[in-house]
């Protein structure tokens, strides 16, 4: 059995992947261990950045029937002083979904252009001979291909199936997320609380439909937290005054509380190995400064796709796909890691937010760097400057009317 492509994972870096490639007529197998829907321990969260790909990528928003959009944020300072940044209103700069409906929604596009996806199989080796590729997959057998995607998480089975992996921990932050129902109707917003204990991470509320919010927050592991002081603090989480008063009294649990690492070095971390190429949470690509991962996700499944479909040779190929990382996040890696380092202290984060929320200019620029509608690094990458960078419409603004 042979395919052009295969890939190992099916979340949005593996969709994402198996669209762009299957859009140039390539045969692609994507296999998960999972059937879908399934969970994913995330803050659901869709920024700009990750609504433009969904769009360019043909995903039809309107199907995602738990979508919140959000047109504003609601900042709350280390100090406890609040203070609202508003989004522009032309298109979808924020959004939140269920990750369990988002995915199953990818999953479903690759399968409208022809992708064999192949749930509840596992991916168990992987040898080669000179150009060819052969892989292992539990249910299925050996196939052979010319390229692998691996698109299978932070603990890549793939990566260390090639005996890639690294001794240290998979994630530089750790994350908490739990969804509750009851949430009073005018405070449903999208919150993040900057406390002085979790900086440089936070906490979140972000708002679903019916009163429902994911809540949860993120820490940097290499904080002074033992595990067990973690686990309370997400114990405590919506025992926080300035979470409580925020939410409302008649908040109540759904579900289990989830933890999740969050692998953020893109810069250093190895993005292929001979046929192989690494996306998403295996190629360690999350923003270190907030923890998203989406766009970032969809961004790199869609640069391996792309560098397929150029019909060059195996090393030609892998070498434009590392080159385009590089090009899109290594400089706002690197700017993040400098802004991280103002976040830690409570002072640096009050001061940042206080400069940021000096008028509505410059609150609205704000909000939107913050989701990602421009890169981080943009003011220090003049060959990634055009016309209309910092007011162009939101996703989907010609679709919708929203």
């Amino acid at each position: 059995m042979f395919y052009d492509v295969v890939i190992v994972g099916g979340g949005p870096a593996g969709s994402s992947a198996a669209c762009t490639v299957a859009k140039s007529g390539l045969s692609v197998l994507l296999i998960d261990k999972s059937e879908f829907p399934r969970d994913k321990c995330c803050g659901d969260g869709l920024t700009t950045m990750a609504l433009r790909l969904s769009e360019e990528l043909g995903l039809n928003i309107e199907n995602l029937k738990n979508l919140e959009v959000v047109d504003e944020a609601v900042i709350h300072f280390p100090s406890g002083r609040r203070e609202v940044f508003p989004l522009p209103g032309k298109g979808l700069f924020a959004a939140i979904v269920p990750r369990a409906e988002y995915d199953l929604a990818l999953i479903d596009l690759a399968r409208e252009l022809q992708v064999d996806v192949r749930l509840g199989h596992k991916f168990s080796s992987i040898t080669f001979d000179g150009e060819k590729t052969f892989l292992n997959i539990d249910g299925i057998g050996e196939v052979e291909t010319s390229f692998v995607i691996a698109a299978d998480g932070a603990w890549s089975p793939v990566r260390r199936s090639l005996d890639l992996s690294e001794e240290r921990s998979r994630g530089e932050w750790l994350a908490f997320r739990q969804y509750i129902s009851g949430v009073a109707s005018d405070n449903n917003e999208l919150h993040v609380w900057f406390e002085k204990d979790l900086l440089p991470g936070y906490a979140w509320s972000f708002p679903l439909p019916n009163g429902r919010a994911n809540i949860g927050f993120g820490v940097l592991k290499s904080q002074d937290f033992s595990a067990s002081e973690t686990a309370q603090l997400a114990r405590d989480l919506l025992n926080r005054k300035s979470i409580s008063e925020t939410l409302g009294g008649g908040i109540k649990l759904e579900g289990r509380q989830t933890a999740w690492p969050i692998p953020a070095r893109v810069n250093n971390q190895q993005l292929t190995s001979r046929s192989v190429i690494f996306v998403g949470d295996a190629a360690a690509c999350t923003d270190i400064l907030t923890g998203e991962g989406i766009g970032q996700a969809l961004l790199t499944g869609i640069l391996a796709g792309e560098a397929i479909k150029s019909g060059k040779s195996q090393k030609m190929v892998t070498s434009f796909y590392e080159k385009s990382v590089k090009s899109h996040l290594f400089s706002d890696h690197q700017m993040s890691v400098l802004l991280q380092k103002v976040l830690t202290h409570p002072a640096g984060a009050e001061n940042a937010l206080r400069l940021a929320s000096m008028n509505q200019w410059s609150r609205r620029n704000f909000a939107r760097w913050m989701f990602e509608d421009y890169p981080r690094a943009l003011l220090f990458t003049p060959k990634r400057w055009k016309k209309g960078v910092f007011d162009s419409e939101g996703a989907y603004s010609r679709k919708l009317d929203l």
